[in-house]
């Protein structure tokens, strides 16, 4: 695999990661560096081991896990995405003289453990392609890992910064949903379900 392959490869795999993250940063307005550190950490932590474990496994379990793979994260994605519908909604129901419940931060907890697994499933699958055709996957996989980083970090900032062209308001977490709705049934038409 060259060079170039393998950057397209890991660009690929890390749009769900930074579209993810551009709604993480429009939902939150003010983006510290800890939580920039943590989701990318931990969407270029799953990216990195996803591909591993899925190389590890081997072509044996490969079809098995490719038949349900956008399954996981479509429902992962959804159910997140359906979670920040219904606090956006809450809060729309909050009289706007009533204090706002503070939101809960995806960077963080549950949320951000579902969320790094919903957007590296494919990367297991690419681990698994990597073991049929006997190619090495620890440099792929730090390379996927690296660019996942760098582009959840730049999402980050990129949602930050949509937020001060406009206020967004309570909208940012309804925009977010839908959007990580979006993205798993996206998942489900590229492997085509319908």
């Amino acid at each position: 695999m060259t060079t170039l392959m393998l950057l397209t490869l890991a660009f690929a795999l890390a749009t769900d990661a930074f579209a993810v993250a551009v709604t993480t940063g429009i939902q939150l307005k003010r983006v510290t560096t800890s939580q920039t550190l943590r989701m990318a950490g931990t969407f270029g932590g799953f990216q990195f081991g996803m591909p591993i474990i899925g190389w590890l496994l081997g072509a044996s379990v490969h079809r098995y896990i490719e038949a349900i793979d956008h399954w996981v994260a479509f429902g992962l994605l959804v159910f997140v995405g359906g979670h920040m519908l219904k606090e956006a909604w809450e809060h729309r129901k909050l009289d706007e003289d009533a204090p706002r419940p503070e939101r809960a931060d995806p960077t963080r907890g549950r949320t951000l453990i579902l969320l790094g697994i919903a957007t590296s499933i494919d990367a297991l699958a690419v681990g698994l392609s990597f073991a049929m055709i006997n190619v090495s996957i620890w440099f792929p996989a730090l390379v996927i890992g690296v660019v996942c980083f760098g582009a959840t970090a730049l999402g980050m900032r990129l949602g930050r910064w949509a937020c001060t062209l406009g206020n967004l308001g309570s909208k940012a977490t309804l925009v977010g949903g839908l959007v990580l709705i979006v993205i798993g049934i996206s998942i489900l038409r590229e492997h085509g379900v319908f």
